[in-house]
């Protein structure tokens, strides 16, 4: 019984946590709309080492409706997945691309520069959900992989310097920082199973 009731469990906790983080965003850019935008003082200062905090709030400040919508899916559905792995899974990961995320923008880009936005932090789950997959040989993971890869792969052009009105360093930031954290998390488990065989979780 306890085990059907955690099948259950973790769907709709995951989908809590996810939909609250959307809600937290959407919350904050109708609060910013009177502000006139006000709030995106709260995104990365590149070279400002007295704002690297601004880490931590780069993605809840967006540039206007079309900029959060744009964000809001991808984050909801590929942070789903995420925290279907848990929530001290969830926190780790977003964690890391989200410093990943924001480091890069931090040193890459020029100098006073600004950027704000949850997009790096969507391209981290990506990276972190095709690098799982990779690591952990399960055919859970395996199909979430390709999943992602069909729906959400074409998001990869992200990280090329394109367009510069849009971070592309926050993009591969986040992208590096999940694959990377989806490593370390791989190489961990496996230290504490002593075993690398593949599995059908």
């Amino acid at each position: 019984m306890s085990s059907t009731v955690e099948q259950f469990a973790r769907p709709r906790t995951a989908a809590i946590v996810t939909g609250v983080q959307v809600a937290t965003m959407w919350i904050l850019e109708l609060i910013d709309m009177p502000l006139h935008q006000s709030l995106n003082w709260f995104g990365v200062h590149s070279w400002r080492f007295e704002m690297l905090w601004t880490l931590f709030t780069m993605p809840f400040a967006h540039t206007g409706f079309d900029h959060l919508i744009a964000n809001s899916l991808p984050l909801i559905v590929l942070g789903f997945l995420v925290a279907l792995e848990g929530m001290k899974r969830w926190i780790t990961v977003t964690l890391a691309v989200t410093i990943g995320s924001g480091l890069l923008a931090f040193f890459l880009n020029a100098p006073g520069t600004l950027t704000i936005g949850a997009s790096g932090v969507v391209f981290g789950y990506l990276g972190y959900l095709l690098a799982r997959g990779l690591f952990a040989r399960s055919v859970k993971h395996i199909l979430i992989m390709a999943g992602v890869g069909i729906f959400y792969g074409g998001m990869l052009m992200g990280i090329l310097p394109t367009n510069t009105a849009v971070s592309w360093q926050g993009h591969l930031g986040g992208l590096l920082a999940g694959g990377l954290i989806a490593w370390w998390l791989h190489s961990a488990s496996v230290d504490r199973r002593g075993t690398t065989g593949f599995s059908v979780k």
